[in-house]
């Protein structure tokens, strides 16, 4: 970050236009993330990453890869600015009077923007992996190997009933009926499914990637009093979200299961976290969670990458600039 102070509504546009551009780049390797992680074993559709790309574009033609993404370009805005004003918030806090932050209270900043984001992570997330997922349940359904070209095309509009039981093909259904038939039956609890998961996963990332990424940016700091070229904070941005993410991508895992309302033929559901891990373990073993952990780091790492440079250029601040109400 630059030595100045930046001024919140500028964190807020930084982080909200750093979120929008990087999950529009970055999205289908998410989707392909939250299929692979909900794969169980001896039920595999996809391989890997690619071989997963490849079919899904296949069978739900090119914006089959953003399904879900309109949830996402609508939350992240707000679920970003949180994440990285609250973060700011906390260290300047933490460093009064000193002239600097220990690790620990790096970390302490951390833990404190994680556990403000989830208000609006859970939610995006669960909204998110229903229709993401999707796709994923319409190929186990149908046998790739025996689909018709009408039957492929079928499968375009297969979606999940978010209702409990197995799944089933009906109309496809947008995030706003999902949302709504959740509070209708289970109220606001029920977007807040796996809360305990995401904060699991959202606080420990918070508390390596906001002390990494300071460190790794002090050091292509020319001076103490300047500030590091852009494409090093690029770099710092990129390197610190990918080892965070993969650090607490067992957590993610989790998550996800925990999340998708509707499983597949053969696939359990799991009454709370302790309760999945033991059951992946004993079941998959513990390889299965680290299931996606190289598409989440493609994921994270151009994401927070992004963000920093968005803080380092200063979109924000020069937005406004050219507001009337500046």
């Amino acid at each position: 970050m630059t030595k100045q102070q930046i001024s919140l509504p500028a964190k807020l546009i930084n982080g909200g236009i750093a979120g929008i551009v990087g999950v529009t780049c970055v999205f289908p390797i998410d989707l392909v993330k939250t299929r692979l992680q909900n794969q169980r074993q001896g039920q595999q559709i996809y391989k890997n990453m690619m071989d997963c790309l490849v079919k899904t574009v296949r069978s739900e033609g090119y914006f089959g890869m953003y399904r879900g993404a309109a949830v996402n370009l609508t939350l992240v805005t707000p679920e970003k600015a949180i994440k990285l004003a609250a973060n700011d918030f906390f260290r300047q806090h933490l460093s009064k009077n000193e002239k600097g932050l220990t690790v620990f209270k790096e970390m302490l900043a951390g833990c404190g923007a994680g556990m403000c984001q989830v208000v609006i992570t859970t939610p995006m997330e669960m909204l998110k992996i229903q229709l993401q997922d999707a796709g994923r349940l319409a190929a186990q359904q149908i046998k790739p190997a025996s689909m018709s070209p009408t039957k492929l095309a079928a499968t375009r509009v297969l979606s999940r009933s978010y209702n409990a039981g197995p799944s089933t093909a009906t109309s496809a259904l947008s995030a706003t009926q999902i949302a709504r038939e959740l509070l209708r039956t289970q109220g606001i609890p029920g977007l807040y499914k796996g809360l305990w998961a995401t904060l699991m996963r959202d606080v420990p990332f918070s508390m390596v990637y906001f002390p990494l990424f300071a460190h790794l940016n002090q050091l292509g700091q020319p001076s103490r009093d300047e500030s590091a070229p852009f494409y090093w904070a690029f770099f710092s941005g990129c390197l610190a979200g990918s080892t965070a993410a993969v650090a607490v991508n067992p957590c993610d895992v989790v998550k996800t299961r925990l999340q998708s309302l509707n499983k597949g033929a053969s696939e359990e559901s799991y009454n709370g976290v302790v309760d999945c891990v033991s059951k992946i373990m004993r079941k998959e073993g513990p390889s299965a969670f680290l299931k996606g952990a190289g598409c989440r780091a493609l994921v994270i790492a151009p994401l927070f990458g992004i963000a920093q440079v968005m803080y380092f250029i200063g979109i924000g601040e020069f937005i406004l600039d050219l507001s009337p109400f500046n």
